[in-house]
């Protein structure tokens, strides 16, 4: 499933919330590394959290958030225009509220998702 892609490339839409894409400067082959950084540790997430070791989900989820900070999808923005972020805002809280409600996304009641 594709996700619509705000028009600056910043960020996605899922259910109605912006979600910060990774930074496009990244090297590809940079990128698939830390993409595959981010899958381990996400495993392992999992793996802990069945396991019921705390700790471990602890030192898994730091792996996580790493993986996105060196991603560009936390921490400081990688665009350099001063603009500032809106991950994780709900699209009508934010200035791409009228490019979403342009958009032809149904889900499956026929409402725009995250309405």
């Amino acid at each position: 499933m594709r996700y619509p892609v705000t028009p600056d490339g910043r960020y996605f839409v899922v259910r109605g919330r912006l979600w910060r894409r990774s930074d496009p400067s990244i090297p590809e082959d940079e990128r698939r590394k830390l993409v595959g950084e981010l899958m381990r540790h996400r495993s392992a997430v999992g793996h802990a959290k069945r396991a019921g070791d705390a700790a471990a989900e602890k030192e898994a989820r730091r792996g996580v958030h790493a993986a996105k900070v060196a991603l560009g999808e936390r921490g400081p923005v990688w665009w350099q225009d001063g603009a500032p972020d809106f991950n994780r805002y709900l699209v009508k809280n934010s200035p791409y509220q009228a490019w979403f409600d342009d958009l032809d996304v149904k889900g499956p009641t026929g409402a725009a998702p995250g309405r």
